[in-house]
């Protein structure tokens, strides 16, 4: 498989082997692309059999209307329970599409993923391939359960224009010889793992994969070309590592070979093993921007918190609804009366002393429930001292900047403590205002001791006091790790560096997320040990620059 080749090639040819085996390999997820997504769709319903229908969830779908329930007007109607099928039940057969999937609730993908794990609604067969659209803004994604039970993931974001030329269904990176057999599930699961992708159902899409390009292509087992197609279309997207190369320089010479009167036709030369070759083609084929996310340590995992969005917590009144569940409507508590008829309604017929209205009783109430999303505060706790102006305080400076600005456009609250010679000082409370961050991080001075425990400290209490409000804090911490200030004010560094990892202690033991940013020119254990201590991500950045450093950190707080 070319590595030049477009996204919107790869995506119409996993359409094409999403429609040779949908129940195997159970859709794709699509990033971004806008128009080019129509035409994905396009081919893969005209690939499936004619008629086949194409449903389109909506992010905020109730259960009735995914998986099928009481249909209310005709049970009210009749008397007697009428059940409508679901959106779900109604795509047997087609194509399930999932608009903006990065919202859907975590609920309905429950739902979604039991299904294809069962493929079966009341025990009546049910074959969908679902496509989910992918809006998300930066690391915000599509449930994890979701996410795992679709094969393929492509990222259209970056065409510009469908490409002319029409996909191959076996081109590879390097030749590959068939003169040796394959054992398919070895070399894919070997190739997970030097990915370093730990699901277990990868290798199995990929062996699908495989054999769907196997027989788009006419025959009838999958050979090195749709292994590598494979590899390419399923296990690079989920890959968290560079794989190692095939060939180790290191490995001893081979012995020289024995002269020509002596060499057998089958000894001249060693083939290449089947597995090596096909790893040694995957890496060629993994695009370029992979391999750069991947050996940045920023490589896409799981859900994030995105546009300033924090924890999950129920809310009686407001927020994103959840459906419904039974209960009285008291201590502010809504009643949701349509549910509350849905359950009422089969039970009207034995009810029924005569006409009159519909009767309700207490068991049949329903209540509304909703979900809110916590505000994050991403609180900044920078080294001004001595040792910090004279080395990294300008590039932490500027990085501090550039995610300042990140959390302003995610409508997310911003903090920043500063610690320097005997004491810490909090120069910008939480706010929204990017003017005011910004005069507070130009006004920093530089000098003096390092009171790393004090700036800990301060940092931990701001933190625990915007969890009282009812956000969700984030504390990102700049220094090289080496303080000398104890938390007294005394200049004893074995006291100061005994202080610090008490501090650093208290803010795992809170459970506040963190991310330590080691700005010394040469990293030492002391800041690792200090990171581990908080339970932060550890980023020793040594030769960064404030860009770099801005990376880094989001990249971590997406993690």
């Amino acid at each position: 498989m070319s590595a030049g080749r477009a996204p919107l090639d790869d995506a119409m040819l996993a359409a094409r082997l999403c429609a040779i085996d949908p129940v195997g390999l159970g859709g794709m997820i699509l990033r971004g692309g806008g128009e080019m997504r129509d035409a994905v769709l396009a081919s893969l319903r005209a690939a499936l059999p004619a008629g086949a229908p194409l449903r389109r969830v909506p992010a905020h779908v109730d259960d009735d209307a995914l998986l099928g329930g009481l249909d209310l007007g005709a049970t009210l109607a009749l008397g007697r329970p009428v059940r409508q099928r679901g959106l779900l039940a109604a795509a047997d057969g087609g194509i399930v599409v999932l608009p903006m999937a990065e919202r859907i609730s975590e609920a309905s993908a429950a739902r979604i993923t039991a299904v294809l794990d069962a493929r079966a609604i009341e025990d009546a067969p049910v074959c969908v391939a679902v496509v989910a659209l992918d809006d998300g803004v930066g690391e915000e994604a599509p449930p994890q359960a979701l996410v795992e039970r679709l094969a393929f993931r492509i990222d259209l974001s970056d065409c510009h224009a469908p490409s002319d030329a029409t996909p191959s269904d076996a081109d590879s990176a390097v030749p590959c010889s068939d003169a040796q057999p394959l054992d398919p599930f070895a070399i894919l699961a070997a190739a997970a793992a030097a990915l370093g992708v730990d699901s277990a159902r990868a290798p199995l899409f990929a062996l699908r994969a495989a054999r769907a390009a196997a027989g788009l292509a006419g025959r009838d087992a999958p050979d090195a070309d749709d292994l590598i197609l494979a590899i390419r279309l399923v296990l690079a997207p989920r890959a968290t590592r560079v794989p190692a190369p095939p060939q180790d320089e290191s490995a001893p010479e081979s012995p020289p070979p024995p002269p020509e009167g002596e060499q057998g036709d089958e000894d001249r030369g060693t083939p290449e093993p089947p597995e090596d070759l096909v790893l040694a083609a995957a890496l060629a084929a993994l695009p370029r921007d992979v391999l750069e996310r991947l050996a940045a340590g920023a490589a896409r995992r799981g859900r994030t918190f995105a546009r300033g969005a924090g924890e999950r917590r129920k809310s009686p009144l407001r927020g994103r609804p959840l459906g419904a569940r039974a209960g009285v409507p008291r201590g502010g508590l809504r009643l949701s009366l349509i549910d509350t008829l849905r359950a009422a309604a089969p039970w009207q017929k034995l009810r029924d002393r005569g006409a009159g209205p519909i009767r309700i009783r207490r068991d049949d109430l329903r209540i509304r429930r909703f979900e809110l999303r916590a505000e994050t505060l991403t609180i900044f706790a920078v080294d001004a001292s001595g040792s910090a102006a004279a080395t990294r305080l300008a590039e932490a400076k500027g990085a501090v900047e550039l995610l300042l600005a990140q959390a302003y456009v995610k409508r997310a609250q911003v903090a920043l403590v500063a610690f320097r010679g005997l004491a810490a000082e909090v120069l910008l409370p939480p706010t929204r205002s990017l003017t005011r961050a910004r005069r507070a991080l130009a006004d920093l001075p530089g000098g003096g001791g390092t009171p790393l425990a004090a700036g800990l400290d301060a940092a931990r209490t701001l933190a625990e006091a915007a969890r009282a409000r009812g956000r969700t804090p984030f504390l990102v911490v700049l220094t090289d790790g080496r303080g000398n200030i104890a938390i007294d004010g005394s200049a004893v560094r074995e006291r100061a560096e005994r202080d610090a990892e008490q501090a650093a202690r208290a803010i795992g033991q809170a459970g506040i997320g963190a991310v330590f940013l080691d700005t010394a020119p040469r990293p030492r254990p002391e800041g690792a040990r200090l990171a581990l201590a908080m339970g932060a991500r550890y980023l020793p950045l040594p030769r960064a620059d404030a860009a770099a450093m801005h990376r880094a950190v989001t990249a971590a707080q997406a993690a």
